[in-house]
């Protein structure tokens, strides 16, 4: 929940003084160094009082006695809500994205890598990318291709903006009409089903209906109940991991095995991400705001992306708590919106 924004205008810049300069040097900051490094018309013994305040308020923390100030995550959580500026993405950075995202739009599982990989390299995080999620999915249509005499090709056309394929072997040939009329039955049962609807149930009564196919038939149906088993898991992809190495936060080997194995676990990652992609907006959680306890030195900025306006997925980045709030969101809202564009291009009519 956001803090009520309270706080008068100096302390307001003095606030934002230490994060930004904390955010930078990843040292604590003290008050002389605020008053020589920002201009903000007030002396060191101001600004050393006000930083008191802003301690005894929760807004501040002094990790050592004889060392400055840093923010606490109250402090954190009042800067993104009230103070942070917001940042761009340069138009060279944009045009970059958005070549390297289409270089891969006909892959759901190459863009959905790349976008990690993207997100990694320019926050300098880890980053990673959820495939949108079967319940969103619908079957759009399925093609059988003939290959050779005992070759059939499955072609599955989903749409938000993947294609599954799948080979099947035949026991005896099919005649190019027989081929034609197993294609147009199967696209008038399942065109425009979602994904999650297709049961065995189905599928079986498909198979009794075209019973004299059968041995083909159910050969491409295990091929369809393949695919929608997969299609089922909320597949994350990952990159950036030897980013958080980089950190001055997580150069303890206990801080980064803490990090790495929250970044191992699937199940905590597509649960942030499912809750963004629920939420339909941008998220920043910070540090303990989060119930699981490797979060406590961590915050993660995540955002849908949409198909037609509607959540399909989402993107995130996790780094310090010690993160560049501006910059990151900045980068993480553009790149979701890219994906999302692109994915909509991306289904066969």
């Amino acid at each position: 929940m956001s803090l009520r924004s309270n706080m008068d205008d100096r302390k307001k810049r003095i606030l934002q003084a230490v994060t930004d300069d904390y955010i930078n040097t990843a040292e604590p900051v003290g008050s002389r160094t605020i008053a020589r490094r920002y201009d903000l018309g007030i002396s060191p013994a101001t600004i050393r009082n006000e930083m008191a305040d802003l301690e005894e308020s929760g807004y501040l923390e002094q990790p050592h006695v004889s060392a400055g100030r840093i923010p606490s995550q109250k402090g954190y959580r009042f800067y993104v809500d009230f103070i942070m500026q917001t940042s761009n993405v340069s138009q060279k950075e944009k045009l970059r994205i958005r070549r390297r995202l289409e270089e891969r739009k006909r892959e759901l599982d190459l863009i959905a890598e790349e976008t990690a990989r993207i997100l990694a390299q320019l926050s300098s995080y880890a980053a990673f990318v959820m495939s949108p999620v079967s319940k969103a999915a619908v079957l759009k249509r399925l093609e059988l291709v003939q290959i050779d005499p005992h070759l059939v090709l499955v072609i599955l056309i989903v749409d938000p903006g993947f294609v599954k394929t799948h080979l099947v072997v035949t026991e005896r040939q099919l005649r190019p009409e027989q081929l034609i009329h197993i294609n147009s039955y199967l696209n008038s049962r399942l065109r425009d089903i979602p994904l999650s609807k297709i049961g065995t149930s189905l599928l079986r009564e498909i198979s009794a209906e075209l019973d004299e196919y059968s041995n083909f038939l159910d050969a491409t149906l295990e091929a369809i109940v393949q695919v929608l088993e997969r299609g089922h898991e909320e597949a994350v992809f990952t990159d950036g991991q030897l980013n958080i190495l980089e950190q001055p936060e997580f150069r303890e080997v206990e801080s980064a095995k803490r990090v790495l194995d929250l970044l191992g676990e699937d199940n905590t990652v597509s649960s942030l991400l499912l809750d963004t992609m629920n939420s339909g907006n941008i998220r920043i959680v910070i540090g303990r705001e989060s119930s699981h306890p490797n979060m406590d030195i961590c915050s993660v900025v995540s955002a849908p992306y949409e198909v037609d306006g509607v959540p399909i997925g989402a993107v995130g980045v996790l780094g310090p708590t010690r993160m560049h709030y501006a910059e990151v969101v900045a980068i993480v809202e553009l790149v979701a919106g890219h994906l999302g564009e692109i994915l909509s291009k991306m289904v066969i009519m």
